[in-house]
This record gives C-alpha cells, structure tokens and sequence, in this order.
C-alpha cells in the first residue's frame, strides 16, 4: 500500500525526530500526545529544529514552512484514523504498548499498518494485541532519527510480506537506509552494541581506568565518535537498563546482566543527559 499520511504517537524526542523525517520526506504527518500542550511543544521543537537547519544554509525557508505545513499536532487519538501508518514511540515498557496498539487498532482504520519503534521489545506480543497483527511491524528509528541513517524493520511472525515491503519503501523514501531483521530482542545492533556498553560500566566499576580514559580509548583506539559511558548518557541511563534486562531475559547471557553501577545510578535518578547527570555532569 502506498503511504501518505503518517501519524506519530508520543512526545518524546524519538517521536518528534520521526515526525521530522516523515514530514521532510512529503508524508503528511499527525502528532499525537496525551495532552495537546505537549503536542504543540513538539510542533514548537520541530520549528526550532528546522530554523536551525535554514540559518545554516541546509535547508531554505520556503521547504521549512512546506514542512511545518505538513504537521499537524492533536491530543485526540480519534485524528490518527485516517493514517496508513502509525508509529508509536511512547515508553519502553510492553504492557503500555499493548494496551496502546489495541485501542490504536480500534481507532485506525482497517487497512492502515501499524509500527513501533521499540528498541528491543518483541514486537509479536504487540501485534497479537490487535485484530490485525499482519499489519503489525516495527521499524526502530535511531537517535537523532534525522541524522541517523539506518532503521531497523523488524518482522514479527505474524508480520505479512506486504507490510515489511510497505515499510520498507517507506523508510527508503524518507532517506534511510533499512535493514530486516528477525523480531528477537535487540534486533541487531542493540544485540551487538550493549554488551559493549555493559561491559564498559564493569571495567569502570573494576578500576581498571577512569572514566575519561575509557571513553577516549574506544573513540581513539576504534574511531567511534563517542565513548560507551557517553553514549549511554545519550541514550538513557534507565532506557539502557531496560534494554540490558529485556535483553537478559530473553537470552539469559551473562553480557546482558546489567552492571550494578548502572542499576543504582538508575535508582539515584542519574539517568544521563536527560536528567543532567550520568557518568558525565551535563548540568553547566
């Protein structure tokens, strides 16, 4: 099915990031949170977001105010009815998703698919929440979503043929480079990329170097852009521990056994940029 218009479900910086990418891509675009203040914030941030983008010369006035054109914020599940897609990236916890895509399923219309971008949750146990669950997908976004590349679409086996293609096209044609990959937690690069992060907070843990040190290590010594305690500040402290458990739970490897460090600072509200506090301080 071709898809035009896309609604977006959450307020987060996933979400706003996506809504980005799809409306920038021509896709029509509903942005949907709980509160129609927050919804306006997003719209707000993306106007910001793109301001940046023209005082820099990448993008010219005429395209940004065709983008926010194609935006429209709501608080009201109702006006995601008629989109042929919806994305959800609200909290990373399942039953909220469930419940999510079984009240999405009756509010959509029938032939519409149906996607989250969880980064590592099964995403069969959200399709079978609905009465269409071959209409079911994720595709996992990465942050920022409009600067990162790849997206991860994730087939459940529920998942048709026709869906994957959908998607698939769908983040060609927002600039992205999609991967398919089976629906087993972490998908592939969470799967790869958290025993790396998990053993990092260990050898901090162990003393065996500073935290600075380890970070430049890693950029130094294999030319990532950031270290693995920085990059677990940007991605979350909390979100990061929820992936490492959803990860050892499925697979009970004992990489995925989070760190006791990264478990307290979670309990101690250090949750990494988002909070102004992680393994660095973000607050001056």
């Amino acid at each position: 099915m071709a898809i035009a218009r896309v609604g977006i479900v959450g307020s987060g910086i996933m979400g706003a990031g996506i809504a980005e990418v799809a409306a920038k891509a021509g896709h029509e675009v509903v942005l949907r949170s709980r509160q129609q203040a927050t919804a306006e914030a997003m719209v707000a941030g993306l106007e910001k977001s793109l301001a940046k983008q023209v005082d820099k010369g990448r993008l010219d006035a005429d395209e940004r105010d065709a983008v926010l054109g194609r935006v429209t914020a709501t608080h009201q599940i109702g006006d995601l009815a008629d989109c042929d897609l919806v994305i959800e990236s609200v909290v990373e916890d399942l039953a909220v998703k469930q419940a999510l895509f079984a009240e999405l399923d009756q509010v959509v219309k029938p032939e519409a698919i149906l996607a989250t971008n969880t980064s590592t949750l099964p995403v069969v146990e959200m399709a079978v929440a609905t009465e269409r669950p071959d209409q079911v997908v994720g595709v996992h976004f990465f942050n920022p979503a409009p600067m990162m590349a790849l997206v991860e679409v994730i087939a459940p086996l529920t998942a048709s043929a026709e869906t994957l293609e959908a998607v698939t096209a769908f983040a060609t044609a927002c600039g992205k480079d999609p991967v398919q990959v089976k629906d087993r937690a972490g998908f592939i690069v969470n799967a790869l990329l958290f025993p790396y992060l998990n053993n990092a907070v260990r050898m901090l843990e162990n003393g065996t170097a500073s935290r600075d040190d380890i970070d430049a290590a890693m950029k130094g010594g294999c030319n990532f852009p950031m270290g693995p305690l920085a990059l677990l500040d940007l991605v979350g402290l909390d979100t990061s521990l929820a992936i490492l458990d959803a990860l050892h739970a499925e697979f009970a490897d004992p990489n995925y056994s989070a760190a006791p460090a990264l478990r307290r600072m979670v309990a101690a509200g250090h949750l990494g940029r988002k909070s102004g506090l992680g393994f660095h301080d973000y607050r001056r």
